[in-house]
């Protein structure tokens, strides 16, 4: 297969029970980095599968690329036969995830306790909704439902009148699944000096609130607050794209030297004599104000003008950029970012591997796998005969 193997987490193997986009996303790190990652899927499927578009109705745009450089195996873990095919599997694997609520694993016979049994050197990892130890342990959630949940939503309505909206991003199974991958590979170093496994919890509740306070909790960060829970510069009104005479233009005006040389620029105004612009705390505490008067200058330019000033000035300044746009992009192109493969579901771009690494760089791997596409591979590998594997699926312990 295209890429396994390649990269700093060569030789590990992962026994992946995920769907959906937040375990499915930490996998495919994990692919990408050169682990041998085996995604283990129920009769009918992850959900993501069928999700257009796509020429194949059983492998979607979407699920293609996150499942990437994957192996598949289908198993009906209601069945005992499949189950103790896991575990099999298990017994020679270094991690194994899931994204299933407690108790639905724990009725599988899957807890972490049954894969210790098999393998005591396996980290296990444990990606749903909320910490199982609170209230809200069985409340099932998505995206959307974390994203209101963790107070993302409300921050946002700050930005839009007072309406509530979503960011238009799965942002909490994204940064979930980078925090269970994170936490995947620190296991695997604790692993390294003691020789023991162990089991990792990452709910994407107490994570996305973690994510979120990091910079909003403020004041609040004391007790009694000296402050509410929220950073000003991120939830200014105006803290916006500013609009300029012929578009829009992003720019990060931040530190005490942008602020300097934007005043040299314009030649150093009146109103840039004001107190508020003259240190970090006040232009803090003014916010509002500060980022309104600098949108009333850049209306007066175009955006190729702007964009040359902030560039001498050394100011961080982009144009607005469109993901069609970033199809092309002469610097993405450059670096090589993309990668067009042609392959059975005809010819694909996959985004890169934003890392790099000297020594051990990683690799894409092939697309999305069918359902079942490896199965007889993976059971001989885990010592199954053919006898053995042709009886599994008659009993239907094995599909796809």
């Amino acid at each position: 297969m295209s890429g396994r193997g390649a990269g700093p987490l060569a030789g590990v193997t992962v026994l992946d029970l995920t769907s959906v986009l937040m375990g499915p996303y930490a996998t495919q790190i994990f692919a990408d980095l050169g682990a041998d990652v085996v995604k283990i899927e129920s009769p009918s499927g992850d959900t993501t599968r069928y999700i257009p578009p796509g020429p194949d109705a059983d492998r979607g745009a979407m699920f293609l690329n996150v499942n990437r450089g994957k192996r598949s195996l289908g198993l009906n873990l209601k069945t005992e036969e499949a189950r103790a095919a896991l575990l099999r599997l298990a017994a020679k694997a270094d991690v194994f995830v899931h994204t299933m609520r407690s108790q639905a694993i724990a009725r599988l016979g899957l807890d972490y306790a049954a894969l210790k049994a098999a393998n005591p050197r396996i980290i296990y990892c444990n990606m749903y909704g909320y910490g199982r130890k609170g209230p809200y342990r069985d409340h099932p959630a998505y995206d959307d439902i974390v994203q209101a949940a963790s107070g993302i939503v409300d921050l946002q309505a700050s930005l839009s009148g007072g309406e509530p909206t979503y960011v238009a991003n799965v942002i909490a199974d994204k940064v979930a699944g980078l925090t269970g991958a994170y936490a995947v590979m620190a296991a695997l170093y604790a692993r390294e000096k003691t020789g023991e496994g162990q089991e990792i919890e990452v709910p994407m509740f107490e994570t996305m609130v973690s994510f979120c306070a990091t910079e909003h909790l403020c004041g609040s960060l004391f007790d009694p607050p000296l402050g509410p829970p929220h950073y000003p510069r991120a939830t200014s009104e105006a803290r916006r794209p500013y609009r300029t005479a012929d578009g829009y233009v992003g720019v990060m005006i931040y530190n005490d030297k942008h602020w300097r040389n934007f005043f040299r620029e314009l030649g150093d105004p009146d109103w840039s004599k004001d107190p508020i612009f003259q240190s970090m705390r006040t232009r803090t505490e003014n916010i509002g104000t500060v980022l309104s008067r600098v949108a009333e200058v850049l209306e007066t330019r175009r955006t190729a003008e702007w964009l040359d000033i902030f560039r001498r000035a050394e100011i961080p300044a982009t144009a607005i950029a469109s993901l069609t746009e970033l199809l092309d992009d002469e610097h993405l192109r450059e670096v090589g970012f993309w990668e067009r493969r042609v392959t059975p579901m005809g010819t694909l771009r996959f985004p890169g591997i934003p890392t790099s690494f000297s020594e051990t760089p990683g690799a894409i791997g092939d697309p999305g796998p069918a359902l079942g596409a490896d199965n007889d591979a993976l059971l001989r590998e885990a010592g199954y005969t053919d006898t053995e594997i042709d009886k599994l699926r008659s009993k239907g312990a094995i599909t796809g």
